[in-house]
């Protein structure tokens, strides 16, 4: 379509293809479509920004390793010991073998290249080159072959890396969004489960899903009353649960939405279903266990279940009694939770993004992060994955993290109902992306304004 090196505006100055433009309220397709823009967003963005390459839980010993891959990029993680963790360009410097696929464990914290046996501490310092003498004349030093560091940041239980070798300070990228996620626990939740998915769809189109909540009423009818009767059953007017959602846009291309007090977690339901506040409370938040087993799990639901025939204090209300229970239990099993504030406790059933692709869905003790990522240089594809967290007791100790390769985003037997409804809708959009018949999609300004900072904060890597 394009040639990148043509279009590219000059110090951050000029202008681009009109299908690359983002407006005040709509985004050119170009930027979803077009391969040149693809290629932009590697040189430019995947290249200089930080991004999260694993979790700390895939590689919980020393001498684990993990493997993150990014367009044509590929990064070795390995954790050296107990407080350190290094990441290598994850290439021989013989002849090029990657020194790692998937996830392991390196054998006497030794990395070993699987063609000629050349072998590395964790450190990166070769200790052992096959003929040595036939290198460089017999003058090779280990420094000369010794591995490529990518640069690393802890946080959150994160590992983010960063290809740029002067990139902006990990803190300042951060600050917005660093208090509300530390607040949540999220550095001490471990993994459940872990799934992975090629999707026919450009990587923004993936996360893009998932920055509302004006899609639930038609994508998950289930889980909005009035909303489903108004959109399927000819109602002509109801009140919908996107309604009571907040959404707050950041410095460097964070955000948030969150419904507050307006949540299932605080016994809010805007229609009853049953009559009984505990009950809709209780089948609210099973909907979310049963259809997804991601950030409320079945003891969530137990502990809702004690509040049936209790009589609600004054003062009080069913969503602070029902704090008060989770709260209990987790001290009865010495497990971390969120700082009990109402700031923290109104995120529940929320997100927070943080640029350019995470996605923390938070609840009591638990999160739900979703990834997405570009599948080599086709804009057509990514790599999306979901990932369940928890705390968990004192006693037990959390397995590691090890993704489920997933092909099929239709199949009962591979995803729960809910990301089963998400998955349906995203390889449409793509394909009506490519149809030749839209030139732009148009945007809420109140709804969906994270996505519009989203790419604003994407123009401002790609014009630098």
């Amino acid at each position: 379509m394009s040639n990148v090196a043509s279009l590219m505006p000059t110090g951050g100055q000029g202008d681009w293809p009109p299908s690359w433009n983002v407006g005040e309220h709509s985004i050119a397709v170009g930027r979803y479509i077009d391969p040149a823009f693809a290629k932009l967003e590697f040189e430019k963005l995947w290249s200089k920004v930080w991004q999260w390459a694993a979790r700390l839980d895939e590689i919980p010993e020393p001498g684990d390793f993990t493997t993150y891959d990014i367009d044509n990029r590929s990064v070795l993680v390995v954790r050296v010991d107990a407080n350190t963790v290094k990441a290598y360009h994850n290439v021989c410097p013989h002849r090029g073998t990657a020194l790692s696929i998937g996830c392991g464990h390196f054998a006497n914290s030794k990395i070993i290249c699987p063609f000629h046996g050349w072998r590395w501490d964790l450190t990166g310092r070769n200790e052992f080159v096959l003929e040595r003498q036939e290198f460089r004349g017999g003058k090779l030093q280990a420094s000369d072959v010794a591995l490529r560091e990518v640069k690393v940041e802890i946080w959150a239980g994160f590992v983010f890396i960063n290809f740029d070798k002067n990139p902006q300070p990990f803190a300042d990228l951060i600050a917005p969004v660093r208090q509300m996620v530390e607040d949540l626990a999220i550095g001490q939740m471990h993994h459940y489960w872990w799934k992975s998915l090629r999707v026919r769809a450009n990587w923004k189109v993936a996360q893009e899903a998932f920055f509302e909540a004006y899609h639930v009423p038609a994508t998950h009818p289930q889980l909005d009353k009035g909303g489903r009767e108004v959109i399927f059953e000819g109602r002509a007017d109801a009140p919908f649960n996107h309604h009571n959602v907040n959404y707050e846009v950041y410095p460097r291309g964070h955000g948030r939405f969150y419904g507050g007090r307006k949540t299932p977690m605080a016994g809010y339901i805007e229609e009853s279903e049953t009559g009984d506040p505990v009950e809709d409370m209780i089948n609210r938040i099973s909907h979310l266990t049963y259809e997804m087993d991601a950030m409320v799990l079945q003891e969530d639901i137990d502990i809702a279940k004690l509040l049936r025939g209790t009589k609600i204090p004054e003062g009080s209300s069913l969503g602070a009694e029902y704090v008060k229970l989770l709260y209990q239990h987790a001290a009865l099993q010495q497990r971390p939770m969120p700082t009990p504030k109402p700031e923290t406790l109104g995120m529940w059933g929320g997100e927070i993004y943080i640029f350019p692709n995470l996605m923390i869905l938070p609840n009591a003790g638990n999160a739900m992060f979703y990834r997405a990522r570009p599948d080599g240089s086709d804009p057509n594809y990514c790599i999306f994955e979901i990932y369940s967290t928890k705390t968990y007791s004192a006693k037990e100790k959390p397995p590691r993290a090890v993704v489920q390769h997933k092909t099929d985003g239709s199949d009962p037997s591979q995803f729960h109902l809910i990301p089963r409804q998400d998955m349906s809708n995203i390889p449409r959009m793509q394909k009506g992306l490519l149809s030749g018949g839209i030139r732009n999609i148009w945007l809420a300004s109140e709804n969906e304004k994270l996505i519009l900072n989203m790419h604003q904060e994407l123009d401002r890597y790609l014009r630098a």
